[in-house]
């Protein structure tokens, strides 16, 4: 027994010393680790930054909720009703009945004035017997019909409110950028108010092939009854008309296009001050560069407008413009393909000034271009015709007429075969006179679908002739 306690008082003993020298020796040394291992490291920078650059850290996220409460009310809801010529059933001939259908359409569209102005797409109210519009308040009112432009797809519509009405204001398209955030008002599906964020993917995008059209490309979600709709950036401001989407299904999968807000704008000013669209040209032909074509033309340019032809008594021409040169640049806005090209001048007039800035023997001119009025136009079946001088009248001994500029191309060796080339002149379409190409135009405009065409040319030769067409 008295071994056992020995032995207990042994071990306890034995444990206060341990304790003990831990306490003494060892737990100071674990101490410090701790503390060295659990304070926060300090970095040192190997470069200087301004203290106002934007960081990852501090990045923002874009904030939409002032764009869609100034645009939101302001964006409204379009109803076309068409009257369209259904099958014919067996029912429509007993009863001597016409096979017409009501056929409704939706869209969306823009009020750009407290007064009631709206401007949409054409093809949402193309054909319509009724034009429906429904704000964002629910309240419905029957729409006018203003105007509209088939080229750039835009109309413009009135209606009366008893009050003002919201509105929203145009922005400068050309100040636009890509990568710039963008929000997409408008009615998809027939849902109204809708609102659709994404950037600006692309500019002076042409989806025609024709290098006639200048689109925004946004990948903000657009779809059905989207078109008419706002295009805004984040202050609210209309940079554009949704007016069309890239889709195999019909539905949106990853790109929408806008008409520029600087084109919509030109186009509405047109028509409330002169009830069509005023276009100014600048008179030359020609394409857009690059390696390849630029070896083949002897330039050193890659980028660019190339001229291959300037048009007689054009603007380019009175300003000392040549075929070889190649444009860079008109006014602020840089010009490397032709939707560049086409979509600013689709914001002038006959009679403005542009600078053009063209490079010619490697040397760069800033030329003042006066725009004119449009020198031709096409007719089918013949080509492209202009306006006759005086000299032109005088050398077939005629008293009216214009002047064939250039044949159509496909149809070039038969006329050529009958004697007719560029410099005759026609004088009569359909039995009716013709003294410019605004009357050949509206002659071939009035003419019905089954109307036979009927030109009067006088040849190489002075002979007066006749060819039909049914």
């Amino acid at each position: 027994m008295k071994k056992i306690l020995t032995l207990v008082f042994v071990s306890v003993l034995g444990g206060i010393i341990t304790l003990s020298a831990y306490k003494l020796f060892v737990e100071p040394d674990s101490t410090i680790a701790s503390n060295i291992e659990n304070t926060s490291p300090f970095f040192v920078p190997t470069a200087n930054y301004d203290a106002k650059t934007t960081n990852l850290l501090n990045t923002e996220s874009p904030n939409f909720i002032k764009a869609a409460d100034k645009t939101i009310h302001a964006v409204v809801h379009v109803k076309n009703t068409a009257v369209i010529s259904g099958p014919v059933t067996f029912e429509d001939l007993f009863f001597g009945r016409k096979s017409e259908r009501a056929q409704i359409g939706t869209g969306s569209g823009v009020i750009i004035s407290p007064d009631g102005y709206i401007i949409t797409n054409n093809h949402v109210i193309n054909g319509a017997k009724e034009i429906g519009i429904t704000l964002n308040d629910n309240r419905i009112y029957e729409a006018e019909l203003i105007g509209t432009d088939e080229k750039t797809d835009m109309a413009l519509l009135k209606i009366k409110a008893d009050d003002d009405l919201p509105y929203i204001t145009f922005g400068d398209s050309d100040q636009a950028q890509i990568g710039e955030w963008v929000l997409a008002v408008g009615n998809p599906f027939n849902l109204t108010s809708t609102v659709t964020a994404g950037i600006i993917s692309a500019k002076s995008r042409d989806l025609s092939g024709r290098n006639s059209q200048s689109f925004i490309q946004t990948d903000a979600a657009v779809n059905p009854g989207n078109s008419g709709g706002a295009l805004v950036n984040v202050n609210g401001d209309l940079i554009g008309i949704n007016t069309a989407i890239t889709s195999q299904t019909g539905s949106y999968i990853g790109y929408s296009f806008a008409v520029p807000s600087n084109i919509a704008r030109k186009v509405v000013e047109d028509i409330m001050e002169y009830g069509d669209v005023q276009t100014g040209i600048l008179g030359v032909t020609g394409g857009p560069l690059n390696s390849k074509a630029a070896e083949q033309f002897g330039v050193k340019d890659t980028q660019g407008f190339y001229i291959s032809s300037v048009e007689e008594d054009s603007g380019a021409e009175k300003a000392g413009i040549q075929s070889g040169d190649v444009i860079k640049r008109i006014d602020n806005v840089d010009i490397s393909k032709f939707s560049d090209l086409s979509g600013y001048l689709s914001t002038k007039r006959p009679n403005d000034v542009v600078n053009v800035t063209i490079t010619r023997d490697n040397k760069t001119k800033v030329l003042p271009v006066t725009l004119v009025k449009n020198l031709t136009v096409d007719l089918p079946i013949l080509g492209r015709v202009k306006d006759a001088k005086t000299s032109d009248l005088r050398k077939f001994k005629v008293k009216n007429g214009v002047k064939i500029a250039q044949l159509d191309g496909r149809y070039a060796s038969n006329w050529k075969a009958n004697g007719i080339e560029e410099g005759c002149i026609l004088t009569a379409i359909n039995g009716v006179e013709i003294n410019s190409i605004e009357e050949a135009k509206r002659v071939i405009d009035n003419k019905s679908s089954d109307e036979p065409l009927k030109f009067e040319i006088i040849n190489k030769n002075g002979e007066k002739e006749n060819f039909y067409w049914r």
